[in-house]
């Protein structure tokens, strides 16, 4: 069996969500998931984000980002659920503080 030729191959592109909410195309998936409705983004294994999508309707307003940086540039708040470290830190500096 002759092998495969790789470098033929198209590469999956993976479509971002950049820091001014304009979407591109990445060859790398992005780090971090997003629920578009709410302005929220977590771990792509959030079990909160993976129960909406198994309701259904989630999906349609996933969006994802490169990383927490971009996400939160983006206007974007952390997960309560995944990261309530990261969210605690940002409740308590929505107010009082420039959360980075």
């Amino acid at each position: 069996m002759k092998p495969r030729n790789r470098s033929n191959s198209t590469r999956s592109k993976y479509t971002l969500v950049g820091s001014d909410l304009s979407y591109y195309s990445s060859d790398v998936p992005g780090l971090l998931g997003g629920y578009k409705r709410g302005k929220i983004y977590g771990r792509l294994d959030c079990p909160s984000a993976l129960r909406a999508i198994a309701r259904g309707g989630y999906v349609n307003h996933r969006v994802f980002f490169a990383n927490e940086e971009t996400a939160l540039a983006a206007g974007y708040r952390p997960c309560a659920v995944c990261m309530p470290s990261k969210y605690k830190e940002w409740k308590r500096c929505t107010r009082k503080c420039e959360y980075t």
